[in-house]
């Protein structure tokens, strides 16, 4: 029988094969999806495989971070359940306000109710 490192030695360049297929293909397509659509649209120019890879590689980091945040969820809510159950009936009912009051001025009940003039 092999031992266990034998059998798991071939990870790493798979990983790496895995890598440059899933790269190449994604810039790749951002290319061939951007010099089809946006060009004959709008009028941009033509942007080549290292651009597409640049934004690909861009677009994945301002927006393909959701998979973190999904698993930190259940923590979130776990802690939310405990604050709310050790507070008394007063603080719940301020949370609640505050959280009617939206964002800025615009937000939730509160942009309804005049603010005092100094």
């Amino acid at each position: 029988m092999r031992p266990r490192w034998m059998k798991m030695i071939w990870i790493a360049p798979l990983a790496l094969v895995g890598i440059v297929l899933f790269c190449f293909i994604g810039g790749e397509l951002v290319m061939h999806l951007w010099n089809w659509l946006l060009p004959p649209l709008f009028g941009w120019r033509l942007i080549t495989f290292w651009q597409a890879l640049a934004m690909l590689t861009l677009c994945r980091i301002l927006f393909g971070r959701s998979g973190w945040h999904r698993a930190g969820r259940p923590n979130f809510r776990r802690r939310m359940r405990e604050r709310w159950e050790g507070m008394t009936p007063e603080e719940r009912e301020k949370f609640r306000h505050g959280m009617r009051g939206g964002c800025g001025p615009f937000g939730g009940a509160s942009a309804a109710e005049p603010k005092p003039q100094p």
